[in-house]
């Protein structure tokens, strides 16, 4: 398996001609801005620019969860974690300046600790061809990740993505999990013909709670333990907005094909090595967006661990928008997640369907989901029991959102 990951990796960054970058206006991965330039301060000559936007959520939620995992002598009950919340009250500013760099930095209020600071990052780009970004930003895996926030066809990202896989082990801190999201780290990323695209970075691998430099150096692997990322792409009409569908763009072609890999370096407190695959796919046809993931995650523990068992995990999901009329977006999702390791067997499937309407006069965006979280071929009643601990088995989120 090291063999493997190591000349994946090396393969990965020696293509180094081929992840699309989006407009310097629109990417800022929380609003986009394409279209929208509302207070906008830009000198006459255009050397220099700035906007300041927002982005707050406020959602209704309930969730229903069975009766595995709970435990009537406490009085637990099977609805929880439901009410109202705010899953993000963003406000940050982006930019451009000197024609060649462009920054970004946000602050979300609804989040604690770390990941307070979202994103704060600025980019050198001579060329198209070849640019350097440095700071806190999206790790380059996974399209429901790097789609902007106030873009995406679901409120709530693929289960697949955001859960914890199960260990048999009760080490606390090995709680892995499959999306890598926003870290700390410098990448060099480019585009070659308007259609190849590459990103090829080194983060902390720590991800957005923490801000701080608290990693070592790797007992076994005898390099930084960081995590060492890739992501090439290949967009035939053009640069793919990062987009889950939009009324700005009834009357589209793009596609967007890539694969990915990372792999993060004492991982999880200095406790595994965790080797990460994805592939993707997504098209935004007129009315329509479709798009797909299949993601593999590679689990195995350090040598002061002493543990020589390894595990492996897989996930996946398709999902479907449709522009019924030009503000509103019926949506479907499948989600699968292979969580408690593929020498166990049995998976989570995970149905969801949802609807958007969107006030674009005034950015604002009403969105509605129902997911329910079933389970299928496990060998034994306690795995099945254990796969979906955490997990609501209903879950319907309503969300308002309003962009500026």
């Amino acid at each position: 398996m090291k063999k493997l990951i190591t000349i994946f990796l090396l393969s990965l960054t020696a293509v180094f001609p081929a992840l699309a970058q989006y407009d310097a206006d629109t990417e800022n991965g929380v609003v986009s801005l394409a279209g929208h330039k509302g207070f906008t301060f830009e000198t006459k000559s255009g050397d220099f620019l700035f906007k300041p936007y927002l982005l707050v959520q406020a959602s209704a939620n309930y969730n229903y969860y069975d009766d595995a995992g709970l435990d009537p002598a406490y009085n637990q009950d099977n609805v929880a974690n439901s009410g109202f919340a705010i899953p993000y009250a963003v406000l940050g500013f982006t930019g451009k300046a000197f024609k060649i760099v462009t920054f970004n930095l946000s602050i979300n209020a609804a989040a604690k600790g770390g990941a307070i600071l979202q994103q704060a990052w600025a980019d050198i780009r001579p060329k198209e061809a070849i640019g350097v970004r440095i700071g806190k930003f999206k790790t380059p895996f996974s399209h429901a990740y790097l789609t902007t926030l106030g873009e995406t066809l679901f409120p709530v990202m693929p289960t697949s993505l955001t859960a914890p896989v199960i260990l048999p082990y009760s080490l606390n801190a090995v709680t892995p999990h499959i999306g890598t999201g926003f870290d700390l780290g410098v990448e060099v990323h480019g585009m070659f013909a308007k259609k190849f695209g590459y990103q090829v970075g080194i983060f902390n691998g720590t991800g957005a709670d923490i801000n701080m430099a608290t990693k070592t150096f790797s007992d076994d692997w005898h390099i930084p333990s960081l995590l060492y990322a890739a992501r090439l792409t290949w967009q035939p009409f053009g640069v793919m907005p990062a987009s889950q569908g939009s009324p700005r763009d009834l009357k589209i072609n793009k596609m967007l094909v890539g694969i990915s890999g990372s792999l993060n370096v004492e991982s999880e407190n200095e406790s595994t090595n965790d080797f990460r695959l994805g592939a993707e796919f997504s098209w935004l046809k007129d009315r329509w967006y479709f798009g797909a993931e299949f993601y593999y995650m590679h689990v195995g523990f350090t040598k002061r661990q002493k543990i020589d068992k390894s595990y492996d995990y897989y996930g996946g999901y398709a999902q479907a928008g449709y522009f019924i009329t030009p503000k509103l977006q019926g949506a479907l999702r499948y989600d699968i997640f292979e969580r408690n390791s593929s020498g166990k067997g049995g998976l989570l499937n995970m149905p969801a369907i949802g609807v958007n309407y969107f006030f674009d006069k005034i950015n604002l965006k009403l969105q509605g989901m129902y997911q329910y979280t079933g389970r299928t071929g496990h060998d034994r009643q306690m795995d099945r029991d254990e796969d979906n601990l955490g997990l609501a088995t209903s879950n319907v989120t309503i969300m308002a959102q309003y962009t500026f």
